[in-house]
């Protein structure tokens, strides 16, 4: 597998979401008013997840959500194609989807689908059977898409003395990674410069955001885990998915570049990063109140991923920290965040519990001209 090379939005404050594999949120009213309503879906390689909102100032309201495990991309490694099992759950918890945005009244939507739908070789149908059978259309995102709606999603943590950024979003089945320039960017516009980033990687004026590279790597928190099934013993699978991931990494320009500790800051954005977060806070049922903006230290995360290890699959499948939906692939996932922490010159982590869904909403109602100037929270 290669990773993807280029070619050359939506912070918001949100409501709670149910933990990871729960079929839904208790649905809010809509505030009375103009209720015009947002959807944004992300279908990827591991989960289905969507949110409905409602634009109030620079922010937007959450007025119901939906987030389930469905495992898309189960088999994708060895067959090149999407199993009749894994399409038929998929289609399921689509349906419910489907149901949420037909009683609340939803017009203005977006509905994507990322790495699994783009490698399959049943990809093209499988969105065909969906429309079909849901009314829905999916739209199949490039690459450099869902790496630039991550990126927005995380402006609001973008700290004011930052001037190199990293932003990773470990997906289930790729995970993207965007080092941004912000050194010539004044210290109050830097969230609103990476907010910019909505209308492209290439398309910034003098002195705003500069994207020095991106790149897409093909593994995820499920194709990584895949990648090395075979290997029995969960230490040293562990430490061989770490050390794989690295070496993927070898094109990406900054990898081998010299940066200066000060001003750097990695964002990351995924199941993975929330649940090592929720982890070291000790947290029984998920907050993302506590979660969403907490730093972790390098050593504060390797303490994390030594307790998983101590702890071996069972331990995992039973701890109520990881939860039985992402238990299977916390491992992999711990594996590529050591790997990224190994790397770059900074021992703290910024976590962030905001990504495609959260850009996705960000960009239609910024091209709709429904959001206000404001601060981004």
């Amino acid at each position: 597998m290669t990773p993807e090379r280029p070619r050359g939005e939506g912070a918001a404050r949100l409501a709670v979401e149910p933990l990871e594999g729960s079929a839904a949120a208790t649905p809010l009213s809509p505030p009375p008013g103009d209720s015009t309503l947002y959807a944004a879906l992300d279908l990827g390689t591991n989960s289905c997840r969507m949110l409905i909102a409602q634009p109030k100032g620079s922010q937007f309201t959450v007025v119901d959500s939906f987030s389930k495990t469905v495992q898309l991309g189960v088999g994708l490694e060895a067959s090149g194609r999407l199993s009749r099992a894994s399409m038929t759950r998929t289609v399921q918890a689509l349906r419910i989807c489907q149901k949420k945005i037909e009683r609340l009244g939803v017009r203005k939507m977006r509905l994507v689908a990322t790495e699994a739908c783009r490698r399959a070789r049943n990809g093209r149908d499988f969105i065909r059977q969906v429309r079909r059978e849901t009314g829905l259309s999916l739209e199949v995102i490039t690459p450099e898409e869902e790496a630039r709606l991550a990126v927005i999603s995380c402006a609001p943590l973008v700290h004011r003395k930052t001037e190199q950024l990293l932003v990773v979003d470990i997906g289930g089945g790729s995970t993207e990674l965007v080092w941004i320039d912000l050194s010539t960017v004044p210290t109050e516009d830097r969230s609103r410069a990476i907010m910019g980033l909505h209308a492209g990687f290439d398309a910034q004026p003098d002195g705003g955001a500069r994207v020095v590279d991106w790149i897409s790597v093909p593994l995820g928190v499920a194709t990584l885990r895949d990648q090395f099934a075979d290997v029995e013993d969960d230490g040293a699978r562990f430490a061989l998915m770490s050390w794989f991931f690295e070496e993927q990494l070898a094109s990406f320009s900054p990898y081998n570049a010299q940066s200066r500790r000060e001003g750097f800051q990695i964002i990351g954005t995924s199941g993975t990063v929330t649940t090592v977060a929720a982890s070291f806070l000790g947290l029984r049922r998920y907050d993302r109140t506590k979660v969403d903006g907490l730093q972790m230290t390098s050593d504060q995360i390797d303490v994390v991923i030594r307790d998983y290890l101590a702890l071996g699959p069972e331990g995992r499948r039973t701890d109520p920290r990881i939860g039985r939906d992402r238990h299977a692939l916390i491992m992999s996932g711990a594996a590529i965040l050591q790997a990224l922490m190994r790397i770059w010159p900074t021992d703290r982590l910024s976590v962030a519990d905001r990504g495609l869904r959260e850009g996705l909403l960000y960009a239609q109602m910024n091209a709709d001209g429904v959001l206000t100037e404001g601060p981004y929270a």
